[in-house]
């Protein structure tokens, strides 16, 4: 099951519209190298060679990625090309629309205002949105915002791929979405399964917005993208369907397989489960500050960081509140939550001991197999870093 944003987690493996992370000490932070492709040798070659193999394989057209040693030094690979009719070279650091990771972005608010103690986790969704949660079925009155945060409310899911290259253009609102969802059955009873769910993020940005009585967007833009300074990271304006800044083009599969360029489109009906756009470098710099203890109090990183089993994602993985621990084949965990969106997917995380790394192919995979690659690859990464 991939993890999604828009979409549902119906492709085979975890989708957040999702893998991606962060952890590191506190002081965690990112330096400035960028070392030149023709001139890379070690670990350096490693990442470069797996990264024209991911591109040489025609799933993706281009891949943009940033690594961080121990040293807290962030160098930049990119492979394939940016635009498959004109071959310009993939930009370096190129935004990109993150998918899922926006989830963490969204989990991070949620458990602010819980150590503010302005939102409780096990109260009731119903505490926040009464009457909003009702309909074959779904009740608000059985499920709790940590439900939302995990994936473990079994409410269903909205997204629908048989309708993508339908919908690009349209604008949804929040309640659509979860309108369209309502209109089916639970998957199951709350808290007895794990089923990756963008329905239930989107509803945690409705509680965000009637608990601080603000936009999603801005609490996300004030209370993390700000005091960050991701400069190259944005919530995407009402009706805003380009991607700002220099950037890779994003390709999709239509029906008869062929890639076609789909980096133009209306992110809304991803919303908190999806929509956000950033660069590889502003998403490490995000995870690290977050899993660094620069975002939230001790005890709601560790309510964040304690982890369930979740038995569609890859052997070894677990998935916290908006967050995932990821096994690594060189031993020990990376933390993250990437993201698969139309035109793009994302992959990252960050080891305890300051390794990171975050890689974006232009294309969402076709294949189990070619999904497999992106994983690994993003493996390959961390681990050429020990």
């Amino acid at each position: 099951m991939r993890l999604f944003t828009a979409m549902s987690p119906a492709c085979t493996r975890l989708l957040a519209l999702a893998t991606v992370g962060a952890v590191a000490a506190g002081t965690l932070g990112l330096g400035t190298a960028a070392a030149s492709a023709a001139t890379r040798t070690g670990p350096d070659d490693v990442v470069q060679t797996s990264l024209n193999k991911l591109v040489r394989t025609g799933d993706f057209p281009g891949v943009v990625a940033a690594v961080q040693g121990r040293d807290g030094r962030v160098r930049d690979y990119t492979a394939g090309v940016a635009d498959l009719g004109t071959r310009a070279k993939v930009p370096v650091n190129g935004t990109v629309r993150i998918g899922s990771h926006t989830k963490t972005f969204a989990a991070a608010v949620v458990l602010q205002l819980a150590g503010e103690g302005k939102l409780d986790l096990d109260a009731r969704i119903e505490k926040y949105l009464p009457g909003v949660v009702r309909g074959n079925g779904n009740d608000g009155r059985g499920i709790t915002s940590r439900q939302l945060l995990q994936h473990t409310s079994g409410l269903p899911e909205y997204t629908d791929f048989s309708t993508l290259f339908d919908i690009r253009h349209t604008y949804f609102e929040p309640r659509d979405l979860i309108d369209k969802a309502l209109g089916q059955k639970p998957q199951f009873a709350p808290g007895k399964a794990w089923t990756y769910n963008n329905t239930g993020y989107v509803l945690l940005g409705l509680i965000v917005q009637k608990v601080t009585g603000r936009p999603m967007g801005d609490e996300v833009t004030n209370r993390i993208i700000k005091p960050l300074g991701l400069r190259d990271t944005y919530w995407p304006r009402v009706g805003e369907q380009t991607i700002r800044g220099t950037h890779p083009n994003g390709y999709h599969a239509n029906k008869s397989g062929e890639l076609v360029k789909f980096t133009r489109m209306d992110p809304s009906w991803g919303w908190t489960s999806g929509n956000l756009i950033s660069t590889p470098r502003d998403v490490t710099r995000f995870l690290g500050a977050l899993l660094g203890g620069k975002l939230l109090k001790p005890a709601q990183l560790k309510e964040m960081k304690r982890t369930i089993e979740a038995p569609a994602l890859p052997p070894g993985w677990e998935y916290g509140l908006g967050l995932m621990k990821i096994k690594l084949s060189c031993g020990g965990y990376a933390w993250g939550h990437g993201g698969d969106i139309p035109g793009y997917e994302t992959r990252n995380g960050i080891t305890e001991d300051g390794r990171s790394a975050t890689l974006t192919v232009t294309a969402l995979p076709t294949s189990d197999a070619a999904a497999q690659r992106v994983d690994s690859t993003l493996d390959t990464l961390l681990c050429a870093q020990s």
